[in-house]
């Protein structure tokens, strides 16, 4: 049962505490940037009436970490956002009245005191489903060929510039496969994800259609859709 108190209602903590709490972004908010989920989530945390904890000084504000950021068009059901709280209240409560102020789209499932910290994370795991033109089991079995090679060279864009790398010790595992009932390629793959490697999805599908051609027809008939799944630590165990 939700018990609702004003957030002033709560004890005290002896000492803030940091909270993880991990939700999901789908659908439609696939389209939401970083920058304006950090916004909305900020608000959300407020109407919510979460007890966090605000820096002291002339301009106090509330200490809030999110996870790796998504491309836009890529949905998660594995986003993560840390916060101080000041006050005692269960990690049910803290679900359940985030989620009163979200949608069906990106939803809190999970609460709990933090146990790795975001320097831990080191893969992620995506499902990614493509429909192109003249896919088949076939297709299927040439992406799975251009991914066993040693080196796919693909430019990466940073803050410090362009930089060729080679995409393939950045995979860690994959799996391409074909769905006849929906005419679709699908490809779980385990990538590097974290500070020191990382691989946006997004930059192996354009890998794959320079090598291949596909998706280069008509958008409106081939499409793809990008799922991440969760993040994992070096030793392969979930981050928590």
């Amino acid at each position: 049962m939700l018990t609702c108190y004003t957030k002033h209602q709560l004890p005290m903590l002896e000492q803030p505490k940091t909270v993880r709490i991990r939700f999901c972004k789908k659908g439609n908010l696939q389209y939401v940037s970083h920058l304006d989920l950090q916004r909305t989530i900020h608000r959300v945390l407020i109407r919510a009436g979460i007890p966090m904890w605000y820096t002291k000084g002339f301009n106090p504000h509330p200490k809030i970490s999110f996870g790796y950021p998504l491309s836009i068009g890529t949905e998660s059901e594995c986003e993560f956002l840390d916060i101080r709280i000041e006050r005692e209240i269960s990690m049910e409560n803290i679900m359940k009245q985030l989620n009163c102020e979200l949608t069906d789209e990106m939803y809190v499932y999970d609460a709990y005191e933090a146990k790795n910290d975001a320097n831990d994370v080191a893969f992620a795991d995506y499902t990614v489903k493509i429909c192109t033109t003249g896919g088949s089991p076939a297709t299927a079995g040439k992406i799975a060929a251009v991914l066993s090679r040693d080196e796919v060279l693909m430019t990466k864009k940073s803050k410090s510039g362009d930089k060729e790398i080679n995409i393939i010790p950045l995979i860690d595992q994959s799996k391409i496969g074909w769905c006849d009932e929906t005419q679709e390629i699908v490809m779980q793959l385990r990538l590097a994800t974290g500070s020191a490697q990382n691989l946006n999805p997004e930059l192996l599908i354009s890998a794959l259609k320079r090598e291949l051609g596909i998706l280069q027809g008509d958008p409106t008939r081939e499409h793809y859709t990008i799922m991440r799944e969760r993040f994992l630590t070096a030793d392969y165990k979930e981050f928590r």
